[in-house]
Parts: structure tokens; C-alpha cells; sequence
């Protein structure tokens, strides 16, 4: 013990003590124990667990087995239904891709007694070159080949959506001409199905230089078809295999197709109002189409809207279900007589079903437009809401220097002057001691003004000169040969032409920039344009200034959330006409004159090569969006504004389209003229379609031919995406100081650069700056920067529009004429130059 009675204190760890981590012994509780603490009580989260149904690792193995197996049952069903007893034929489509060689030939060897299959030539389709159906009791399948117009090149491409299968003839040395190198490059953009490639003429050759031959054509069609068999088709033998292959292939999946109901039209009657009323009434363009084929895709909904591809919308009035008229029998004769058309349309053996009728109140309108009311625009008393959230903005509103008579609205576009104005103190500092530069300036662009009046006589003597020696070699020139030249020559199309390469010249060159008018001031002229301080993050209202169109159309408030339940709903649908019906008699009625694109028997003629789609559950317009790239085969410039042809999934129209950049910002910068290499957005009003599906755009020609000059697909639905227009006009830097100069030719009166004061400038050597005070009255102005500038720079000022699509859509569109590739001009005879 301590001496005197003290008891000693004990030891107060410090804030240097070691603490040691405590033992981890689970920090749970086993069930038992939770359970004698809750004595009974079940807590709300077992609760909701116990209502999920969570089952066993077990369990839950076995569900996630039965869901594969059932999607692999679903597939291999869709893939035995094809040309089943159960299913449509299978459609085929054989297409020469040279001039030299016969698809006709092709067809006569498959229709051959070797093949062993029953021929019905009544069930090809009415008005095609060749076209029947095949029925093979061996194999249980049947098909239906159809050998459309190669020369009608919408045909082709209308006849690819919908076939299950492409059988390409090519010729046994070059394989595939210009023309089908083109259809090739639209067959790919669009969406290629399953194909086979077939030659004729390899059993002509000799025994030792077939299989060269055969090695040289798959060499050649490596580049386009990497795993592809080319199969000769020379005899019945060889038939028979390709039609093996054909009913075996894996079927590629077209996206926009295997959402949609689709319908080859294989017999149309057209029936008009005034035979129907049995009345001697006077014609008034509208009756009923028939239409007999096989639906295909998903079931065909009476109540919906059908498109037929470069003519429009349509209403349904009825379904019918007639009896199969391709039916798989074991024993049949070989060749199957024809049936009337009249028969076949009205059932006449009395085995027509009707499916279903449309509902009135139920079916779609085919209105796509919005209902315009000229007095929504008027002005109506603000709300509460409305009032509170202004006087709020009021408040926060920051008071601002502008230049006199601007208004509130254009005050909040300029950007703040007070970093500006200490700027220009500090330059005004400086400008006493850049006096002697300006002097030396001075001294330096008037010997520039006479050294270049020098040289402009010096120029004009050489110009002089060049013309003499032009017209001397015009006139010693060889005559013959340019009377032979000139004859294939469209002067009108070499002028055109001439403009656009000059316009597309000048805008790679000097990309925006416009020269100011001298006879319009500046701020009348642009007075639709203004200036931004970054073109990434200001702001720029979507609502704003809106044109009288867009009171026409139509916008999603979440236009992804709604594709996706669009189509969640088409998947699951059930009733309609399904594809394994075999349908035949869809009667549709039409709502609009029929007589503006085939004044006599116009629905037979339209439906001879006809192809009908489904629709989603609306047709409406609105700014649909097309992301794309210029084809490799295009060199001619393609403005903006053009009038183009437009093929986007299954639609088909003439728009005039707007060119922007690709990017992931709120706005975008307006392109000119088409990019080679680069994506560029295309912009018009057309109907809704929803992703995803190919686009295809064409370029119409003086003479009536198209040429492919874009692909690429559907990018989005958004009316507001902003695209602005950028302006550039662009000055010369007169007198050169420190961080001053002294700037003309931008503008060429007083008023116009006070106007244009707030508005940043920049140069083309990357210095910033902005417009401090105008000296005169002829358009110079001092200029204040961030560094020296040089005098080979140049200063340009930035400004920006929103601009938008023209209305000219138009769901007709006539039929091409043949391609012809674009010869380039033949050689000048060689003239002696010295």
C-alpha cells in the first residue's frame, strides 16, 4: 500500500490505445431463438414472401428447362409449319441478277415431271411473267415461286419483304452484272431472307473445267455470300436437291416482318359502289377491293388498318376463309386445270366461311392528322400555378447591361458583358502603347493596296492572254469529235449538275459561311438567327416559335415505353386471321377516291404484283427521324430540302428531308449536303413506324431512273429534337494590335454591329473575342481577344436558326423507270496543247 493511507488510482487509457477488433460471431440469431421471441407473430416481409411461392433450387432448375424446352418446341414449329399442311406454302421468288442469263429457264426445270411434285398453275400470281404453285407429296411441302419484273426494281424490293426464300440466278463466269450488283446493295440495306444461289450452263462445259469453273464462281461470290452453295440447276436431279435445301434452310428473321400480318395479293377483283347498289348512279371513284392470298406474320385484326406499299392506308370490311386451294395430297394428276377468277372470288363451291366483319364503332379512322383549330392559338388567362411560377422567375431574374431597344426575350440570348468590360480595361491600357503598331500597320496595308493593284493588272494581262490562247485551240480543235461527244450530252443536267458541285464545293471549303447583303442591313436580314455562347450547354426551349405543322401531328410522351408495348401486345394477340387459315377473299373497302393512281379497273391492275401489310394499332403522323449513311455507288451532292424517295420498313413515300449531325446532345447542327463517310440524321413528317426497320433513300433522276444514294435505319420518333441552321459571317482584320484589332468587311453600316454587339466572336486560328465599339459609319469595328492575332486570320461570328421539315409527304409513288448504270464521258481526242 501507498505510504499514508493513499489509494492509488487506476490506469485511464490514453487516445494512443491499441483497440482490437471484436470477435465476429455471426451477429445473427439462429430461427429457434427468433422464434421464442416473436412467440407466434409472422412479420410482413414472410409474409409477401410466403404469397411469391419462392420455391426450391430444384424447383426452379426444372421451370427455367421446361421454359427452354417449350421456346425450342415453339421454333421448331414455326420452322415445320412452312410449307406444311399446317401453314402457307412456302414463297419463293427466283431472280436473274444478270442480263444474259433466263430465271424462265429455272422455273420450266423445277415444273419438270422429274421433280415428281403436282403443278398448279392457277395459284401463282395474276399478271407475273411466271408464277405457279408446287405441291410435293415426297417431301409433304409446298411451294409457290413467283418470278417478278427484274426491270421494276420496286417489285424486287416489295417482292423480298414477304418471300420466305430468294433464289438468285447468276451466270456462270461473272457471277452478277451492274443492275445486280444494285438490287444486291438494296437487298442488303432492306433486310436479305433466306436464299440459295443457283448457275446454269456448268453441264455445258467440259468434264475437266467444271469444277475450275465452279471454284472461280464461289471465289467470286465470297464477298457478298461468305457461306454460301451454289447449286447447279441444269437437270431434274438438280431441282430436286435445291428444292431440299429450300424446305430445310433456317429462316432468317426479318424484324418488321415477323411483327406484321403480310399478304401476297394472288387474285384482286375490283368492284365499284355503283355495281354494288345495283343503280345506273354516276361513277364516284370508290368501291371494294377482293383480295384473295395467304396471310402471313402475325394473325390479321378486321378492325385494323392495311398498308399497301406506295399507295397508302386502308380499311377492312370483311375476312373470308375459303377452302385451301393448295392442299397436299398423296395422289393427284400432274398438272392442275385453272380455276376462273370469279370462282376462286366467290367461293363458287360454296365453301367460303366469313371469318369476321368489321365493327364500325371499333375499326381505326384513317385519319393520321390532327384536327386543326385556328383559335387554340388565342390567348387564354394564366393560371395561379402559372402566375406564382413567373413571379418566382421574376425574382431571380439578374439585371443585365444591353444594347437600347432590346427586349426582354432577346436579353435572356446574350451572354453577360461583365467579364467583357473588364476586358476592355484592360485593353484600353494597352492601346497607348500599340500606338506606333497601328502607325506601322498603317504604313504596311498601303503598300499591300499597291502591291495588289499591281498584281491585279498583272492579272488581268494573263487572263487576257489564257482566253486568246482558248479560243485558238477551239478553233484548230478536231470538230468530228466533238459533234460526237456533245450528242449524249444533256446541257440542262450538265448546268444542274455544274450548280450542285459548285454549292457542295464552296460549302467544304468555307463550311456555313454566307456573305453579308449590302443593300439589306444585317439585322433584317438575319433577324431570324442569334448568337449562342456554347452551342453544348445553352439552352434552347423545344416548345419555342413552333410552325403551323406541328399543330398536324402527333407526339409520345415516352415514345420507347410505348414500341415496347406495342409490340408486347401484338405478340400476344389471338384473335384475327391466322396464318395457318390459308385465307383467301380479304374484302377491304376503300374511303378515298381510287381513281389518282389508276382511273380504269385500277384495283386489278395495283394487285397483279400487290403486297398488303398490317398496321400497328394507329397510323398517325409525326417527325420521324432516320439515321443513315451515304451509299458507296453515289457521287452525286445530295442537298438537304430534296425531294427524295423514301422506303422505311414496309412504307414507301416521297418526303423532303432535313440533314443533321449524329450526336447525343439536346441540339443538333443542320447538315447542307449528304457527308460521305459520316451518319447523318434525316428529319421528315411521316406516319409512325416503330423500330426496328431497314431505310432505303432514292434519288430520282431527270429522266425518271433512281439511284440508291443512302441506307441505314430508324432511329426514333421526336418532334422535339432540335436542329438549328448555323450562319457564318466572317470579317478581316484591318489594323492589328495586342489584344485589339480592327475588323471590316463583316458587317457595312453602324446599326449592325451595335445589333450584333452581345455576340461572341472566334477566329479560324482559335483566338475568342467579342465586338467593343463600331468606328464609323462603314461597317469597321474594334475587336477585343484573347491573344494577338495574326494577319492571315479571320474572324467569323456564329449564329443559329431552328429549322424544320417541309410538309410534302406523299404515299404514291410511281414505279421507276429500268436502271442504267451512269457511263462516265467518253475520252477527247487528244489535242495538240503546245
Amino acid at each position: 500500500m501507498a505510504a499514508g493511507g493513499e489509494q492509488q488510482q487506476a490506469h485511464r487509457p490514453g487516445t494512443y490505445k491499441q483497440k482490437n477488433k471484436q470477435h465476429k460471431h455471426g451477429k445473427h440469431r439462429t430461427k429457434g431463438e427468433i422464434g421464442r421471441e416473436n412467440k407466434g407473430r409472422v412479420a410482413v416481409m414472410a409474409l409477401t414472401k410466403k404469397q411469391r411461392r419462392e420455391t426450391r433450387k430444384m424447383d426452379r432448375r426444372n421451370k427455367a428447362n421446361q421454359l427452354r424446352r417449350n421456346k425450342k418446341d415453339l421454333v421448331l414449329t414455326e420452322k415445320r409449319k412452312l410449307g406444311s399442311r399446317d401453314g402457307p406454302p412456302h414463297l419463293v421468288a427466283v431472280i436473274a441478277l444478270h442480263a444474259e442469263v433466263d430465271a424462265g429457264a429455272v422455273t420450266k426445270i423445277l415444273r419438270g415431271e422429274g421433280v415428281g411434285g403436282v403443278v398448279h398453275e392457277d395459284q401463282g400470281v395474276t399478271g407475273a411473267k411466271d408464277s405457279f404453285g408446287l405441291v410435293l407429296p415426297r417431301f409433304k411441302q409446298r411451294f409457290i415461286f413467283y418470278r417478278p419484273d427484274t426491270a421494276d426494281l420496286h417489285a424486287l424490293l416489295d417482292v423480298a419483304k414477304i418471300a420466305d426464300s430468294l433464289v438468285f440466278v447468276l451466270e456462270s463466269t461473272e457471277g452478277w452484272d451492274s443492275y445486280g450488283e444494285y438490287c444486291l446493295s438494296c437487298f442488303f440495306a432492306q433486310g436479305l431472307p433466306s436464299h440459295a444461289l443457283v448457275c446454269q450452263g456448268v453441264a455445258d462445259l467440259a468434264v475437266k473445267k467444271r469444277s475450275e469453273s465452279r471454284r472461280v464462281l464461289s471465289r467470286l461470290v465470297e464477298s457478298h455470300f461468305p457461306d454460301a452453295r451454289l447449286f447447279p440447276v441444269d437437270s431434274e436431279q438438280d431441282a430436286t436437291l435445291l428444292l431440299r435445301h429450300l424446305s430445310a434452310q433456317k429462316q432468317r428473321r426479318l424484324g418488321f416482318r415477323s411483327r406484321r400480318s403480310h399478304l401476297l395479293a394472288q387474285r384482286a377483283t375490283y368492284i365499284p359502289n355503283t355495281s354494288q347498289n345495283g343503280g345506273g348512279g354516276p361513277a364516284t371513284g370508290l368501291g371494294t377491293l377482293c383480295v384473295s392470298g395467304y396471310i402471313r406474320g402475325s394473325p390479321l385484326q378486321v378492325n385494323r388498318l392495311v398498308h399497301i406499299t406506295g399507295h397508302g392506308d386502308f380499311q377492312l370490311s370483311q375476312i373470308d376463309a375459303p377452302a385451301d386451294p393448295l392442299p397436299i395430297v398423296t395422289a393427284a394428276p400432274r398438272l392442275v386445270k385453272p380455276v376462273r377468277d370469279v370462282e376462286m372470288m366467290d367461293g363458287g363451291d360454296g365453301d367460303v366461311r366469313v371469318l369476321m366483319k368489321a365493327d364500325p364503332e371499333k375499326r381505326e379512322s384513317l385519319q393520321a392528322e390532327a384536327e386543326v383549330d385556328p383559335m387554340d392559338g388565342e390567348q387564354t388567362w394564366p393560371t395561379e400555378a402559372e402566375l406564382e411560377e413567373a413571379e418566382e422567375a421574376r425574382k431571380k431574374r439578374r439585371v443585365m447591361k444591353v444594347p437600347k431597344g432590346t427586349s426582354d426575350y432577346q436579353a435572356t440570348w446574350i451572354i453577360d458583358n461583365a467579364e467583357q468590360e473588364e476586358d476592355d480595361d484592360d485593353v484600353d491600357s494597352c492601346d497607348d502603347d500599340d500606338g506606333m503598331m497601328e502607325d506601322e500597320m498603317d504604313g504596311d496595308n498601303e503598300s499591300q493596296d499597291a502591291g495588289s493593284e499591281c498584281a491585279s493588272e498583272g492579272d488581268d494581262d494573263d487572263e487576257k492572254e489564257e482566253e486568246e490562247e482558248e479560243e485558238e485551240i477551239s478553233s484548230t480543235g478536231c470538230t468530228g469529235a466533238d459533234q460526237k461527244y456533245d450528242e449524249g450530252l444533256d446541257e440542262a443536267e450538265e448546268g444542274e449538275g455544274l450548280r450542285r458541285y459548285r454549292e457542295a464545293r464552296a460549302n467544304e471549303m468555307f463550311p456555313d459561311e454566307v456573305d453579308t447583303p449590302l443593300d439589306v442591313p444585317a439585322k433584317t436580314r438575319f433577324q431570324k438567327y442569334r448568337g449562342l455562347k456554347s452551342f453544348r450547354s445553352s439552352p434552347w426551349d423545344p416548345l419555342e416559335n413552333l410552325p403551323p405543322d406541328y399543330s398536324r401531328i402527333y407526339q409520345f410522351q415516352n415514345f420507347e415505353r410505348m414500341r415496347r408495348r406495342i409490340l408486347a401486345d401484338a405478340t400476344s394477340e389471338e384473335e384475327g386471321a391466322m396464318v395457318c387459315m390459308g385465307g383467301k377473299g380479304v374484302l377491304f373497302r376503300e374511303f378515298s377516291p381510287i381513281s389518282w393512281f389508276c382511273p380504269r379497273n385500277c384495283g386489278v391492275s395495283l394487285f397483279t404484283k400487290g403486297i398488303l401489310f398490317g398496321n400497328p394499332p394507329f397510323i398517325l403522323m409525326s417527325v420521324m427521324h432516320m439515321l443513315v449513311r451515304q451509299h458507296p455507288s453515289n457521287t452525286e451532292p445530295v442537298k438537304t430540302k430534296e425531294d427524295l424517295v423514301f422506303q422505311c420498313g414496309f412504307r414507301r413515300f416521297r418526303a423532303s428531308a432535313i440533314f443533321s449531325q449524329h450526336t447525343s446532345a439536346d441540339k443538333h447542327k443542320m447538315e447542307r449536303f449528304l457527308r460521305p463517310g459520316a451518319p447523318t440524321v434525316m428529319s421528315v413528317y411521316a406516319p409512325i413506324t416503330f423500330p426496328t426497320a431497314g431505310v432505303l433513300v432514292f434519288k430520282q433522276r431527270d429522266n425518271g431512273m433512281q439511284d440508291l444514294v443512302a441506307t441505314g435505319t430508324l432511329l426514333s420518333c421526336d418532334p422535339q429534337r432540335v436542329v438549328l441552321k448555323r450562319i457564318v459571317l466572317s470579317g478581316h482584320p484591318f489594323k492589328i494590335n495586342r489584344r485589339s484589332a480592327v475588323v471590316r468587311y463583316m458587317f457595312f453600316n453602324r446599326d449592325d454591329i451595335l445589333w450584333f454587339k452581345p455576340v461572341e466572336l472566334r477566329t479560324k486560328w482559335g483566338r475568342r473575342g467579342h465586338i467593343k465599339e463600331a468606328l464609323g459609319t462603314h461597317g469597321h469595328m474594334k475587336c477585343v481577344f484573347d491573344n494577338q492575332l495574326r494577319s492571315q486570320d479571320t474572324v467569323l461570328m456564329n449564329l443559329y436558326k431552328r429549322v424544320y421539315p417541309h410538309w410534302t409527304y406523299d404515299p404514291y409513288v410511281p414505279a421507276p423507270l429500268p436502271w442504267v448504270k451512269r457511263e462516265p464521258p467518253p475520252a477527247l481526242c487528244d489535242i495538240d496543247m503546245e
